[in-house]
């Protein structure tokens, strides 16, 4: 399984990016999709998650009402649309899949394949 990101860059406070991540394999549509993030000196948090159907989403308190995590499994894709950001977003952003059988959405070790990470950064 390999995860690709891309979208991430430069944008000023207020602006808009949107996050895409590209899974290799079948079996995409079986498994939960997280986004985490990393800014530097901390530890890896999560972000946003959505469920294999796309009908359950997860979000953290800190970008809900701003992010919106969305998927297209016919295209093996997952997207973080994020609008009105702020410089505390800046980071790196990955995107996971879940392990089999897990039922943690927040946790990181309840993600088993991991993306190599794009960098966002916002400028106040």
């Amino acid at each position: 399984v390999q995860l690709v990101e891309s979208g991430g860059g430069l944008v000023q406070a207020g602006g808009s990016l949107r996050l895409s991540c590209a899974a290799s394999g079948r079996t995409f549509s079986n498994y939960l999709m997280g986004w985490f993030r990393q800014a530097p000196g901390k530890e890896r948090e999560f972000v946003a998650a959505i469920s294999w159907s796309g009908g359950s989403t997860y979000y953290a308190d800190s970008v809900k009402g701003r992010f919106t995590i969305s998927r297209d499994n016919a295209k093996n894709t997952v997207w973080l649309q994020m609008y009105s950001l702020k410089p505390e977003d800046t980071a790196v952003y990955y995107c996971a899949r879940r392990f089999a059988g897990s039922y943690g959405v927040r946790e990181r070790t309840s993600y088993e394949y991991w993306g190599q990470g794009t960098q966002v950064t916002v400028s106040s």
